[in-house]
């Protein structure tokens, strides 16, 4: 198996350095601190780092959202959270942040039946942050304010390295093949949502290669659980493909489980990875509050939902 490194990492700055957590990806950056303005070598550094880990974790960073949002725009503009119209109720955090938590806009702990509930259920199934989106999607940006006694950890797999597996006549099989990927495919095909038209408004599918040409000239293969068939294939054989590469791609082989602890700012590359959040006791206890940032490759800073600049 193919790893995406082969020496030693030197980080631009000597007080920083970096400790791989996983034989093929993901690594720990040590060293830095995210209450000061990103210096030049910080971005330098973390920039290296995430093209050659996919998933990079920085433990013990005390910071507010603000800082969060700082640190997030020196590698990007952000995407801001699209307005789905399936909520009533205020958002609890700022509009720069993706609530990942099991709090409602008051603070208090879902209700059992509520929709962002049922969101979260569909998360834990393997998926690509924004492959939905019509924006230029990057990195996300997750960072732990406070945490569960036991479970709630994120898993990932390397799509780059599943990709460099995968037999060479599947490789020719899938080389010019482009799926559909809609956001509410999970939910719906999960049975946690119905869908209405208003829905399909607001977020219609769009369509992205089955492989990815990174920056950097490595491949990945770009599935996930927002795929919802193959273009111009018959909708069932389409499924059943990306049913079999999904099946490929989730071996205990090309996974990172992350165990979470407050402080941690796991910054991931979602063109090259896929996650999902192991399950937890959420339901009358604990609380599990994360919020995150997703930054684009370049354009103006908005959600796929407001109107494209002129």
């Amino acid at each position: 198996m193919k790893g995406p490194y082969t020496g030693p990492f030197l980080a631009s700055d000597a007080t920083m350095n970096i400790k791989p957590l996983h034989p093929i990806f993901a690594a720990e950056l040590r060293g830095a601190d995210l209450r000061e303005p990103p210096s030049a070598e910080l971005v330098k550094t973390v920039e290296d780092a995430v093209d050659r880990y996919a998933v990079l974790v920085i433990r013990g960073q005390d910071i507010d959202d603000d800082q969060h949002i700082r640190f997030s725009r020196a590698f990007g503009p952000l995407e801001l959270p699209p307005d789905l119209g399936i909520s009533t109720v205020r958002r609890r955090l700022r509009r720069e942040l993706y609530d990942a938590s099991n709090l409602d806009a008051e603070g208090k702990l879902l209700d059992l039946n509520s929709t962002r509930r049922n969101y979260n259920r569909a998360n834990e199934i393997f998926h690509t942050d924004s492959s939905f989106n019509d924006l230029p999607t990057k990195w996300s940006l997750l960072l732990a304010h406070v945490l569960p006694p036991e479970g709630g950890d994120t898993q990932f797999i390397d799509t780059r390295a599943v990709y460099d597996d995968l037999p060479p006549a599947t490789k020719e099989k899938i080389e010019n093949l482009v799926a559909e990927h809609f956001l509410y495919n999970e939910w719906s095909r999960g049975g946690f949502i119905e869908v209405t038209e208003e829905m399909r408004r607001r977020m219609p599918p769009v369509r992205h290669p089955l492989v990815r040409e990174l920056p950097y000239g490595r491949r990945a293969l770009y599935i996930g659980a927002h795929a919802s068939h193959i273009v111009g294939w018959p909708v069932d054989q389409g499924r059943a493909l990306l049913q079999e590469l999904y099946g490929f791609a989730t071996q205990e082989k090309y996974i990172y489980s992350h165990r979470w602890q407050q402080g941690d700012l796991v910054i991931w590359d979602n063109r090259s990875t896929m996650h999902r959040a192991a399950p937890f006791d959420d339901a009358m206890t604990h609380v599990r509050d994360l919020r995150r940032t997703t930054i684009n490759e370049s354009g103006p800073e908005r959600a796929s939902t407001d109107p494209v600049p002129a």
